[in-house]
């Protein structure tokens, strides 16, 4: 399967340089180690991915921040991924897929003057699934392994020209399996066929997502998608939240398990007094809504990888909502 380039994750690594390309660590890969650093995996070579790291986009990308995303897959040498249907395909042991996380300095200018923060990777071992952090040195050459996380304080210049600042956090690796978490085991979350950009010798999915922000598609497909992307990893009949009953992937059909007068089985001071999920034509007196644009703990959804409102997404959702017979 060839994924695409992504223009963007060519220049994450500025300086990870040696004196003359390695190959893939894949036994360090396949070990019961923890590799301290990122280079020691040697999936980068001056400053750009060796090519058997194979770079991709997502049509609809999870909302982090508005931090911008690199995204690489590496399997081992005679080994491929096998894509079934339109959800995950199946990788094999020793496969890597990589996500970094950087802002430029003005979101207007997405290629410029780019800091790095984290990478985060997971390995496929004869166990499982691995997940672990790696934060950037400030120096920008390499990045080291931080299992505990950290936070970090965050400033650009937003696209409406203003000055923004947040303290960025690194999850934990425990705190991976928050949102990795596929019937009970840790798993990738994001690739599912149907959301990477079309490559040139994969099959187009039966049913690929639409971009969230792309005006010119329908507007149900755009919202179910940015729900499946932002809250189906979690809100689906395998997911952390299954016993919520509210399963918003984009493979449930719409009706009460999607919210819509759904009635809350414990959602307590996250409901805002709302009565139900989705109150048809009233995103206001939606417990959907309210939560996406809390920031308190204890009623913000998601529940991790956010400090901000996405504003833009909160207005996709709200339409939807509006636009429903009522």
């Amino acid at each position: 399967m060839s994924l695409l380039r992504h223009r963007w994750l060519l220049c994450l690594a500025p300086a990870l340089i040696s004196a003359a390309p390695l190959p893939v660590n894949d036994a360090l890969i396949q070990s019961d180690a923890l590799p301290a650093r990122l280079s020691e995996l040697n999936l980068f070579e001056g400053g750009k991915p060796v090519a058997a790291l194979q770079t991709y986009t997502l049509s609809t990308p999870l909302f982090t921040d508005y931090a911008s995303n690199g995204r690489g897959v590496y399997t081992p040498p005679g080994k491929k991924l096998n894509g079934q249907g339109d959800a995950f395909p199946e990788f094999p042991v020793g496969s890597v897929l990589i996500k970094s996380f950087g802002y430029p300095a003005d979101l207007r200018k997405p290629e410029v003057n780019i800091r790095m923060l984290e990478t985060r990777i997971l390995m496929k071992r004869a166990s499982g699934w691995i997940a672990l952090p790696y934060v950037w040195d400030t120096d920008g050459k390499d990045a080291t392994l931080k299992r505990a996380g950290t936070r970090m304080a965050v400033r650009w210049t937003h696209n409406d020209g203003k000055p923004r600042e947040i303290s960025y956090g690194v999850p934990n690796a425990n705190q991976c399996k928050g949102c990795h978490d596929v019937g009970g085991e840790l798993s990738p979350i994001g690739p599912k066929l149907r959301n990477l950009t079309t490559g040139p010798d994969r099959p187009a999915p039966t049913r690929p997502l639409p971009r969230w922000d792309d005006a010119k598609s329908a507007l149900e497909p755009r919202a179910r998608a940015y729900l499946d992307v932002n809250c189906g990893h979690c809100h689906n009949r395998q997911g952390p939240a299954d016993t919520s009953g509210l399963w918003l992937d984009w493979d449930d059909e719409s009706g009460p398990n999607l919210g819509i007068r759904k009635r809350p089985v414990a959602a307590g001071r996250g409901s805002g007094l709302n009565e139900f999920d989705i109150l048809p034509g009233h995103p206001d007196k939606s417990i959907l809504i309210t939560r996406m644009q809390s920031l308190d703990p204890g009623v913000a959804m998601p529940e991790l990888g956010r400090t901000t409102v996405h504003k833009e997404g909160v207005a996709l959702l709200e339409a939807w909502i509006k636009a429903m017979p009522h």
